[in-house]
Order: C-alpha cells, then sequence, then structure tokens
C-alpha cells in the first residue's frame, strides 16, 4: 500500500514538474516569436534608411512586450527552480531526473541548481562559495571529515551530521560508508560543509573552482576525498 502511495505522489510531482516545463516553453515560444518581430522592424528600417514615427511606436512596444515576456519567464523558471529544490529528491530517488548527481561508494547525492533572481549572488555552499566563519551545519548534512584511520593515518572521508554541540564545540558525524559504518566526534576544524547548490556557469561562474586551485576530491565509487587541483572549470 506505501509502495502504490509513494508511487501515485511520484506520478502527481511529475505531472506538476511537466506543467512547469510545457509553461516555460510557451513563455519561451511567445519570446522568440516577439523577438522575431523586433528583428524584422529593425531590418525594415534599415532598408528604407529612416525612423519614423511609426517605428519609434512600434518598437518601442515590442520591447515593452518583450521585457513582460522575459520577466514571465524568469518567474517560472523561479518557480520550477524552487519547485526542484523541494520536491526534487522524491523524484531523485526514482531515476534521478534533475540537479546534478555526485557520486559515492555506489550511492548519488544530487544537487539542486542555484537559480537567483537578477543581480542576486550564489549564497554561501553554492559551488565554491563557502560557508560562513560561524555556520553550524545541521543534522544530515553531507560534509567531508577529517578522521583517523585504522592505520593511524588521517584522511577525509564524506560523512553526514548526526549532531553539534555548542558547549563542546564538536560535532558527531557518521561515516556514510554502509560497509564501515562508524559514528566519529570531532571538532569544528576537522569538519568542512559540503555545498547544497551546483552553480549555473553561464549565471554565476564567479561560484565555481578555477584553474589550479586546490580541492577535496573523492575517490571514484568511495567515501574517500583526496587532494587535487582544478583542470578546468565546467563550462556549462
Amino acid at each position: 500500500m506505501a509502495l502504490v502511495s509513494a508511487d501515485s505522489r511520484i506520478a502527481e510531482l511529475l505531472g506538476e514538474l511537466h506543467q512547469l516545463i510545457k509553461q516555460t516553453q510557451e513563455e519561451r515560444s511567445r519570446s522568440e516569436h516577439n523577438l522575431v518581430n523586433i528583428q524584422k522592424t529593425h531590418e525594415r528600417m534599415q532598408t528604407e534608411n529612416k525612423i519614423s514615427p511609426y517605428y519609434r511606436t512600434k518598437l518601442r512596444g515590442l520591447y515593452t512586450t518583450a521585457k513582460a515576456d522575459a520577466e514571465a519567464e524568469c518567474k517560472i523558471l523561479r518557480v520550477r527552480g524552487d519547485f526542484l529544490g523541494k520536491k526534487g529528491g522524491i523524484l531523485g530517488e526514482k531515476g534521478g531526473i534533475w540537479g546534478e548527481k555526485v557520486g559515492f561508494g555506489g550511492g548519488l547525492m544530487t544537487l539542486p541548481l542555484w537559480m537567483g533572481k537578477r543581480g542576486e549572488k550564489p549564497p554561501p555552499l553554492c559551488g565554491a562559495v563557502p560557508a560562513a566563519g560561524d555556520y553550524v551545519a545541521k543534522p544530515g548534512d553531507k560534509v567531508a571529515a577529517r578522521v583517523k584511520a585504522l592505520e593511524g593515518d588521517e584522511q577525509w572521508i564524506l560523512a553526514e551530521v548526526v549532531s553539534y554541540s555548542h558547549a563542546a564545540n564538536k560535532y558527531e558525524v557518521d561515516d556514510i560508508d554502509e560497509e564501515g559504518k562508524e559514528r566519529h566526534t570531532l571538532s569544528r576544524r576537522r569538519i568542512i560543509p559540503l555545498p547544497q547548490w551546483k552553480t549555473n556557469p553561464e549565471t554565476d561562474p564567479e561560484a565555481l573552482f578555477h584553474k589550479d586551485q586546490l580541492v577535496l576530491a573523492l575517490y571514484p565509487q568511495t567515501t574517500c576525498f583526496y587532494r587535487a587541483l582544478i583542470h578546468a572549470p565546467p563550462q556549462r
């Protein structure tokens, strides 16, 4: 019964997502049609080699409409982004249809795409933007944790926050490796909060890690990090 209920909920969410995508496509088609009219009007003006009051009035109306179309499309895209941020995890469990998937230990961690308003800067923990110095990771958040290995060496592992003690200034975290799951109590300096959103290279390139920047990267199909240098940031 629970499985049927879950499948029904997923079908409902997919229907909502389909409607949002359809609305986006409709707004984009309307906008493209208006942009074509603007281009044709400019071509006629060049052919006639004059800017008459008629063309001024027509272009003013076309550009006003184009601005309204662009704002409407942005609004729908933000709604879709909010939808994916809140509901995408459920959909991702059924095949991962959105966001960026980061593999670890045979599993997947899905990051939603940050979609801010015009002029809005990416928040902390978006791409390469670090958390504030006084930030405290919440239970369930993924972090990089520096722990002692069996051989006595220290290594960075992928972990999940269980709790944080303000009195002791320490975290309790679980190694997410299903085979060797272990709980660790660590000071804040041994914890690095991981990004919670991926960034769009086209709109927010400043939130990307740059070439030759030192980072922690996961070994393929493991929960262990290694130190690495960025060879090239993503292009899109």
